[in-house]
């Protein structure tokens, strides 16, 4: 069972178990997430496909720890005329750990209801 999920502006594919980098989010530490903007969920016998979103749709996902990507370097240059400017970037991340994907308030892959 897989769902395909919306944040930061970017779609994720995920499934229960694996884990996920995201654009930094404000929360804590180990704090439980629902994520509401599921665009398709999909995998088994059923497939639910969202206009743009599923009504009554979550993906419950648990905050391991923020973190920062890796260092890029932008460098602009031009030719001739001494002009040089490098700098350095690192994004703000979050990693996610996906624990249930909810369809009408039940969990599809346990088969159990959220409370």
């Amino acid at each position: 069972m897989f769902a395909i999920i919306k944040s930061g502006g970017r779609q994720y594919k995920v499934s229960v178990g694996e884990k996920l980098e995201v654009n930094r989010l404000a929360v804590e530490d180990g704090a439980q997430l629902r994520i509401g903007e599921v665009l398709l969920i999909g995998g088994g016998d059923k497939t639910f496909v969202g206009a743009p979103f599923i009504d009554k749709a979550e993906v419950l996902a648990t905050v391991e720890r923020h973190s920062r990507g890796e260092k890029l370097i932008v460098f602009k240059y031009k030719s001739k005329k001494r002009y040089r400017h490098r700098r350095g970037h690192r994004q703000e991340l979050t990693v996610l750990r996906i624990d249930d994907i909810l369809a009408e308030g039940k969990s599809l892959v346990s088969d159990k209801k959220d409370k």
